[in-house]
C-alpha cells in the first residue's frame, strides 16, 4: 500500500492560497474521527501517488505522525489550471463495510479484428471490508467479436462473496459494434426530399 504524507491544515489559511503555494488540500472522514480533519499534501506527494492509484484506492495517509487506511473518495480536478485541487479520504475501520468504486481497464484492445470496442461503463460501485477492497478492474478483450458483451455478473468482482455490488450485475460493461459506414448525403439527394 502506498504512503501518501499530509499535514493538518489550519482553516484560517484559505485553500486557494495554499494551491498557489503548491499544496492540494483535502479532508479526511471516518466512523472514528469526530470531525473530518482539514489536511494539506504537497503536489509533488500527491502526482506521485496518482499515478498509480485514484478513485477508490487504499493508501496509508500519513498526518503529522499518525497513519490512517484509507480510501480515495473524491478527486476535485481542475482542468483550466491542468492540476489537482482536492482530495478527499475516508479513514477506514477493519470491521466496517465501506461503498467504494473499481475502474474498469479494458486490456488488448488493440487486438480486436473486426468492430469498435465500446466502454460503456469506467467505474462499478460496491461495498466491501477494507480487506476486500479493489480499486482495478481488468478485462482482457482482446478476443472480443462484434455483437459480444461483457456485464458486470461477468466480471471477478461479481462472484468475489466479500463484495456486495452496487452497480446492477446486468449492466453492460463492454461491447464490441459493427463499423457502420454511411454515405454522405449529396445536394441532389436533400432536393428530392424536399
Amino acid at each position: 500500500m502506498n504512503t501518501l504524507k499530509a499535514e493538518k491544515r489550519s482553516l484560517d489559511v484559505k485553500a486557494k492560497k495554499l494551491r498557489r503555494e503548491g499544496y492540494v488540500t483535502g479532508n479526511v472522514f471516518g466512523r472514528e474521527i469526530e470531525k473530518s480533519i482539514p489536511v494539506k499534501m504537497t503536489k509533488k506527494d500527491v502526482d506521485r501517488i496518482l499515478k498509480t492509484e485514484n478513485k477508490g484506492s487504499q493508501v496509508a495517509l500519513e498526518i503529522d505522525g499518525k497513519t490512517y487506511d484509507a480510501l480515495i473518495k473524491e478527486i476535485v480536478y481542475n482542468s483550466m489550471a491542468g492540476r489537482v485541487d482536492e482530495i478527499d479520504f475516508q479513514a477506514l475501520v477493519s470491521n466496517e463495510k465501506v461503498n467504494s468504486v473499481a475502474e474498469v481497464i479494458p486490456l488488448n484492445y488493440d487486438r480486436i479484428q473486426e468492430g469498435i470496442l465500446q466502454v460503456k461503463l469506467n467505474e462499478i460501485s460496491y461495498r466491501a471490508l477494507p480487506g476486500a477492497l479493489v480499486d482495478k478492474i481488468k478485462i482482457d478483450v482482446g478476443e472480443m467479436k462484434v455483437g459480444d458483451v461483457i456485464q458486470v455478473k461477468d466480471l471477478s468482482i461479481a462472484s468475489d462473496e466479500r463484495i456486495e455490488l452496487l452497480t446492477n450485475p446486468e449492466t453492460v460493461v463492454v461491447t464490441v459494434t459493427a463499423v457502420h459506414n454511411a454515405a454522405p448525403e449529396t445536394e441532389d439527394s436533400e432536393e428530392t426530399a424536399e
